[in-house]
Formats: structure tokens, sequence, C-alpha cells
């Protein structure tokens, strides 16, 4: 086993940057990315504990969902969840916070950066709603590095060809999952994705 520990050593096999790469990366919301956040229906928030340890959290509604301020802010509504509250409380002590947004058929994808807390103000809950309801939180995000990403990840994966998905859509059963950690029964598992299913309905 051979573990790369220095940047001298990770050079070693990636070689440098290209000259005037950096360039792309800005610490501000420019009019692109404006218009890529305004079409975008879907980011994964990445988070990280006191201690560094990390969360990624899917977060998805209507295209343009991410309420953009002004150049330095946008506000991630936070809809109706689980409640174990992994980003929230991660951001409560390490406002650090990185932000993927993944825009069906698009092969580049934009990445923020930067700093968040948690906006709880009835005004700005409204001024997220969906689907007749507030949000339940805004995840309010001060911008310090903005720049897209290239689409190397997407080719490679065939991502958004339909002709290289599986011809069936693979299933996740929480009540599989459960029944086989607590030792079940098949009746209480069909249950739980019952449950779960019902809540996909009434509770988004």
């Amino acid at each position: 086993m051979s573990i790369i520990r220095t940047e001298e050593a990770l050079r070693a096999v990636i070689g440098e940057a290209p000259a005037g790469l950096q360039d792309k990366n800005i610490d501000h919301l420019d009019h692109f990315a404006m218009v890529f956040i305004a079409k975008c229906p879907f980011l994964i928030l990445t988070t990280a504990d006191a201690n560094g340890r990390c969360d990624a959290s899917p977060k998805g509604d209507a295209p343009g969902f991410v309420h953009v301020v002004d150049k330095k802010t946008l506000v991630i509504p936070d809809r109706p969840g689980n409640r174990l509250a992994c980003g929230h409380l991660n951001i409560l002590s390490n406002a650090q916070v990185g932000l993927l947004f993944i825009l069906p058929g698009t092969s580049e994808t934009l990445r923020v950066n930067g700093t968040a807390e948690l906006d709880a103000a009835p005004k700005l809950l409204e001024k997220l709603a969906a689907r007749g309801k507030p949000a339940v939180l805004g995840i309010r995000v001060t911008v310090e590095e903005c720049f897209f990403h290239c689409a190397k990840a997407f080719i490679r994966s065939a991502l958004w060809q339909q002709d290289a998905w599986p011809t069936e859509p693979h299933r996740v059963s929480f009540g599989d999952m459960f029944a086989e950690r607590r030792q079940l029964d098949q009746e209480t598992a069909r249950a739980i994705d019952q449950s779960i299913e019902a809540d996909y309905e009434t509770n988004l």
C-alpha cells in the first residue's frame, strides 16, 4: 500500500493544474451562476461537524427553488424530512458548507462554497413556500467561492443517456432494511414501506 500524505507526493502523481485555471473561481454569484441556479431543481448540500465528520444531503424542488438574495447570498428552503437534522446540527457547530447544483440534461455542474446559518424568520419561510406550505427553515448561505465544474464525470458515467440506464429502476426498501437489522417480520416490513410511500404523497 502506498498512501499519499503530502501535496508534493500528490502532485507527483496527478501533476500541476493548468496555468490560469484558478481564474474560473470567483467569490460571488455572477450572471452565469444565477441563471444556472434559477433553472436548477436539485442540489447536494455538504456539511461537517466540529470534528470534521461529514454529511451530504440532497435538496430538491421545482426549478429555481433556491432563492438568490444577491451576489453573495442565497437561501435554500428546507422542507419536511426525517428530522434527524444531520446537516442542521453540523451547521450549528461548523458553518462551512459546500453546494453542488445539478441540472438534468446538463453535464456541467455549479459548485458553491461558503458559510451557512439557519433562518426561521416567518416572512422568509412564506417567501420560500411550495405546494401551499411555508418552508420549515431557510438555510442562508454566504458565498465565498463559486465555479462551474467540467462535464467529465457525467460523460464517463453516461448519467443523462437514457440508453445507459438500467432497464428496471432499483427499488430501495427501507422496510426490508429495518426487518433485517431489527429481526422484524415481513408484514412489519411492508407496513414500513407503505408508511414511507404515504409520507411521500402527503408530506413534501
